[in-house]
């Protein structure tokens, strides 16, 4: 097997298309953007932050 490299699609590991870089093709593209806008592509965090605790900080933040 053929060792990807940084001019492999990340989607399929096909060679990359400079009109639809960095990917292979639109198809390729469009993969990866619904992984994004699905929430497949997410750093793990210990939990979620309180939407309260967020807006008395940024209110904190901009009294200073």
């Amino acid at each position: 097997m053929a060792r990807k490299t940084d001019q492999d699609c990340p989607i399929c590991g096909k060679p990359v298309v400079k009109a639809s870089r960095p990917f292979c093709s639109t198809r390729c593209a469009n993969i990866d953007l619904g992984k994004w806008l699905g929430g497949d592509y997410t750093l793990p965090g210990t939990e979620e932050a309180d939407p309260e605790e967020m807006i008395e900080h940024l209110q904190e933040q901009t009294r200073h």
